[in-house]
């Protein structure tokens, strides 16, 4: 698995890593009506890590009746692409090129661009807004609770 993301940068509090998008593992929503549907709600944290690409996660269900906590894998697709059982981080790189994701350890992070660019970078977590137009070079911006 290599080395584990530190635990201080999970959780519900401010400065903690958000959940960009997330799809129950379920195939209806909680309420018993409709289709799942990748929930893209604020405030959607991870609570721990379970392996590479493995994390429980706390979210708000697609429909806004239920916060699930599910093991779900992390996945380099925007919230619109993602399946049962996945979830997203969106990163915001130096050049402001937006990518997800596909693992994340304590000082880097392996991300996919919607052009299909795969690379790794440092990040820093940082609010939303204040990664727009960040002059950090060579440091990717994930935004935080």
């Amino acid at each position: 698995m290599g080395r584990p993301v530190k635990k201080s940068r999970f959780g519900s509090t401010a400065g903690k890593f958000e959940v960009t998008g997330a799809f129950a593992t379920g195939t209806t929503q909680p309420d018993g009506t409709g289709a799942e549907s990748a929930s893209t709600a604020n405030g959607n944290y991870i609570v721990s890590q379970r392996g590479s690409t493995q994390f429980k996660v706390n979210f708000l269900s697609a429909d806004g009746s239920t916060r699930l906590e599910q093991v779900l894998t992390l996945t380099g697709k925007a919230p619109g692409s993602l399946t049962n059982g996945e979830f997203c981080i969106q990163i915001i790189l130096d050049d402001s090129t937006v990518a997800y994701a596909t693992k994340i350890f304590n000082n880097t992070v392996h991300y996919l661009t919607a052009g299909g660019a795969t690379g790794n970078t440092k990040y820093a977590l940082s609010s939303e807004g204040a990664d727009e137009g960040a002059d950090a070079d060579n440091i990717g911006q994930i935004d935080t609770i």
